[in-house]
């Protein structure tokens, strides 16, 4: 489903990964499951993060964009905003998502725009909302992620989505 794009960052957040050796465009990717999907990571900060999906190949049997594709970019889209805001020092893991579902979708690419509700010590929630080509409101999602430091055993470190 296409190569994965460029993310765009504000400069300060490339600085801040960058001094701990960490490629912000590998770990701030839609992970396996987006790439499988489609999904694209079109521009990422704590205050906005704005990402694309097909809708061939995301389908229900009745040929409608399925619920749980519109879920996948949602909860991509805002672990993606939860770590940023988080910092290098935090893993952002999902703990409740929540979506409504507005309209069908039957072809196409949908968008999905995250802005935070909400930015704490300990948690972030983010109200994503999915659109269709003609700005349509698709999908209505909130996800809350847990933000817990950073521990030795986490792998790759900093910022991993959940």
């Amino acid at each position: 489903m296409g190569e994965q794009q460029q993310v765009q960052f504000p400069q300060e957040v490339i600085d801040e990964y960058a001094a701990l050796g960490v490629d912000l465009p590998a770990l701030f990717s839609a992970g396996h499951l987006g790439t499988r999907m489609g999904v694209q990571i079109v521009a990422a900060s704590a205050d906005r993060v704005v990402g694309t999906m097909p809708v061939e190949g995301n389908t229900q049997p009745y040929g409608l964009l399925h619920g749980g594709a519109s879920a996948v970019l949602a909860e991509t889209l805002g672990s993606v905003g939860s770590m940023l805001h988080g910092g290098a020092s935090k893993i952002a893991v999902g703990v409740d998502l929540n979506c409504t579902h507005h309209r069908g979708v039957r072809s196409g690419l949908v968008t999905g725009v995250a802005t935070p509700v909400h930015r704490g010590r300990s948690t972030a929630t983010y109200e994503v909302v999915i659109s269709d080509e003609q700005d349509r409101r698709v999908c209505t999602a909130r996800l809350t992620c847990l933000l817990r430091d950073v521990n030795p055993g986490d792998g790759a470190g900093a910022g991993k989505a959940g």
